[in-house]
């Protein structure tokens, strides 16, 4: 069995960025809900609408032991502001330039972001001797590779898209920080990440919002594309039981574990969360039309610049090191969405 850190959650202090966003909304609710405090960091960037994520931010503020800093990631004196006030254990890096697609059109947005702003955790978490950082990467790198399931140990030299670049970069990053300076860090690679207070960006929201209006869904690679979609519940739980699992160098493990992607020269792993079965496009639609009881529009597509036809995660490790792992079904995660969505724009 892996070691485990044992503390009790209790008065755990936890910096955690992105928290107006659909996961750091998610995550920081689990873990004030076990007793965590939680300090957010959010830019509120208006890559999309940002009164949803006013809305996420200001439920979490009704929770006594949330605060929060409004400030982006390139600013380093806000982030050592955020730092000084958040007195973090462990820091969960989330915020991020998301969306294949996007990458296309704003590609500065990508490096500020992601590259810049990545660099200035990686600071703060140095100066700060945090117990442990968690980054967040993306399914996004295992790019050209066509090894099926994907394995936290496969090449990831072949990125086909800038922000898969970006996330690949911090990664690198992420390691030599962890060998030079020694702090234990896990990345964690998502997949398709799905559910209630999703982002409007995202394919399970458009569509939903396109045949509740009556409008015709864009269907690319003409349908003949599969995900691995993780309901957003799994994967907070996920991250959840991470935290408690920080890498340990080689030289002084007690044991090693089968599969596992930790560096050789660094406290420093990858780790996939996924559902780990990948699910068809046509058959994600269909579930999500028995869920509205309504048919879609299809205006099928070529495949888009950048993107892949299949992803499909391994989580093997994910199950070794927390005993865990998801298994939400799509039909169940599709509904828990239009459940909330219905509410929310009061359809």
């Amino acid at each position: 069995m892996p070691q485990r850190v044992t503390d009790d959650s209790a008065g755990r202090r936890v910096l955690i960025t992105g928290t107006a966003g659909f996961i750091g909304f998610h995550l920081s609710k689990m873990l004030l809900n076990e007793g965590f405090v939680v300090h957010g960091l959010d830019g509120m960037t208006d890559y999309y609408d940002v009164q949803l994520k006013r809305r996420r931010h200001q439920m979490l503020l009704q929770h006594a032991h949330f605060t929060a800093t409004e400030a982006m990631l390139e600013d380093s004196e806000a982030v050592a502001r955020a730092m000084d006030e958040a007195r973090p254990d462990i820091i969960i890096h989330l915020a991020a330039q998301a969306g294949v697609r996007y990458s296309l059109e704003e590609p500065c947005t990508y490096v500020d972001s992601n590259i810049v702003g990545s660099f200035t955790i990686l600071e703060a978490a140095r100066q700060a001797g945090v117990q442990h950082l968690l980054m967040a990467s993306t399914s996004s790198v295992y790019g050209a590779n066509e090894l099926m399931p994907f394995v936290e140990t496969h090449a990831t030299a072949h990125p086909v898209s800038l922000y898969a670049a970006t996330k690949l970069a911090n990664e690198a990053m992420a390691h030599s920080y962890a060998h030079l300076h020694h702090i234990p860090t896990t990345m964690f690679r998502f997949f398709t990440v799905y559910g209630p207070w999703g982002r409007p960006d995202l394919a399970l929201y458009k569509f939903v919002s396109a045949i509740l209006n009556g409008q015709p869904i864009d269907i690319y690679n003409n349908g003949q594309m599969a995900r691995d979609f993780t309901y957003i519940g799994d994967l907070v739980r996920a991250i959840r039981l991470l935290i408690d699992v920080p890498p340990v160098p080689v030289a002084e493990r007690a044991e090693s574990i089968e599969g596992d992607s930790l560096s050789p020269a660094a406290p420093w792993r990858t780790v996939n969360i996924g559902n780990g079965q990948p699910v068809a496009l046509l058959d994600f639609i269909t579930a999500i039309e028995d869920a509205l009881d309504r048919p879609a529009r299809r205006n099928y597509m070529p495949m888009q610049a950048g993107d892949v036809a299949v992803t499909w995660a391994d989580c093997t490790l994910l199950e070794r090191l927390t005993g865990y792992r998801p298994q939400t079904d799509i039909a169940v995660g599709v509904n828990e969405f239009v459940r909330w969505y219905k509410e929310y724009y009061d359809k």
